[in-house]
C-alpha cells in the first residue's frame, strides 16, 4: 500500500446486501473489512462476538438520545463521528450481524445506506449462523480502540421518514404501509411491551411480521419467497414504507424488500414507539382484509 492509501482501502466487495458465514470467514482480518455487532437490549456489547467485531451500539452512541421514542437515527455529525471513532473509512467494506439472527443488525445496516454508504452488507443468520458453521468466537463484549477513521455521512432524503409522511403515504394509493410487529400487536390483542402505547395498528396499513421473511435459525428467505410475501402483502405497489416498534425490525423488511428486488423503500423511524403514544393520529384494532388467521 502506497503511502498516500488511506487505511481501509477498497480491498472487500460484497456479492450483494446478504452475506453468509463462510463467506465472511474467507475474509476474516482482511484490510478493509470492518465487522460490527449491532446486538441489542439483553445481548447488547457482543458477548461472545466474532473475532475482530466492532460494536455498532443502538442503545448507546448510535442512537438519538435526545428524542422521546428509542432508537431513533442520530443527526449527520453525530453519525459520521461516532463511525470515525469506530474506525470506520469510506472505502471500508462493513459487515453487521446480531446474536439474534438477522434482527438489530438489519437496522444498521440500513442506517447506513441513509447515510449514503452502499458498501455494507448483513451477516445471515447473524451470529447463531457463525456458531453452527463452526466458525471462532472471542469471549467478551466487543471493543475497538484503534485508530480514527475518515467516515463521512452523506445523507439521502427519504429513506427514514417521519409520522407526517408516513401519514401521506397511508392516503396514497401506490404506496402500502407495512408493520414488521406480530400479527397479535398489530391487531391489539397483544399488549405493547412499552408502557403508555394504545394498542393496534395505523388505519390502512398491512401486517407483514418480520419473522415470515426469515426461516428458523434466522436467515432470510430466498428472493423469489420474499416476493411472494410482499406481493401478498403489498399487491402492486412499489412504494413501500416499514414501521416496527422502535424502527429496528421494520428495516428487516426493508433488507427482505430489497432482496426481492424492490427500491422505492423508506423506514419510519418513531414507528409504533411513536404514532402509539396517546394523540390524535388514529388507531385501528383487529385483523388486516389479507390476514386470513
Amino acid at each position: 500500500m502506497s503511502a498516500t492509501t488511506p487505511a481501509g482501502t477498497d480491498a472487500v466487495g460484497l456479492p450483494g446486501p446478504l452475506v453468509g458465514a463462510d463467506w465472511v470467514a474467507g475474509r476474516l482480518g482482511k484490510e478493509g473489512l470492518v465487522l460490527f455487532d449491532a446486538s441489542v437490549g439483553a445481548r447488547r456489547g457482543g458477548a461472545p462476538h466474532i473475532p475482530g467485531a466492532r460494536p455498532f451500539d443502538l442503545d448507546g452512541d448510535l442512537s438519538d438520545h435526545t428524542s422521546a421514542v428509542p432508537h431513533t437515527m442520530p443527526g449527520t455529525q453525530e453519525l459520521t463521528e461516532a463511525l470515525r471513532a469506530l474506525g470506520v473509512h469510506d472505502t471500508d467494506t462493513v459487515v453487521v450481524y446480531d446474536a439474534q439472527g438477522v434482527y438489530s443488525s438489519a437496522r444498521a445496516w440500513w442506517m447506513l445506506r441513509a447515510m449514503g454508504f452502499d458498501r455494507a452488507a448483513v451477516l445471515d443468520g447473524g451470529l447463531p449462523a457463525w456458531t453452527a458453521a463452526g466458525h471462532p468466537v472471542d469471549d467478551g463484549p466487543a471493543a475497538y480502540d484503534g485508530p480514527r477513521g475518515t467516515f463521512t455521512a452523506r445523507p439521502r432524503s427519504g429513506l427514514i421518514v417521519d409520522a407526517d409522511t408516513v401519514a401521506a403515504a397511508l392516503a396514497e394509493p401506490r404506496a402500502a404501509v407495512l408493520d414488521a410487529r406480530t400479527r397479535e400487536r398489530y391487531a391489539g390483542t397483544a399488549p405493547e411491551p412499552r408502557p403508555g402505547l394504545r394498542g393496534g395498528h395505523m388505519p390502512g396499513s398491512v401486517s407483514l411480521p418480520f419473522g415470515e421473511l426469515q426461516h428458523d435459525g434466522g436467515r432470510m428467505r430466498p428472493a423469489d419467497e420474499l416476493r411472494t410475501a410482499f406481493r401478498t402483502a403489498a399487491g402492486d405497489r412499489e412504494q413501500l414504507y416499514f414501521s416496527c416498534g422502535s424502527g429496528v425490525t421494520a428495516c428487516v423488511l426493508a433488507l427482505g424488500a430489497t432482496l426481492a428486488g424492490y427500491d422505492r423503500l423508506a423506514v419510519y423511524d418513531g414507528s409504533w414507539s411513536e404514532w402509539g403514544l396517546p394523540s390524535e393520529r388514529p388507531v385501528a384494532t383487529g385483523a388486516d382484509e389479507g390476514d386470513s388467521s
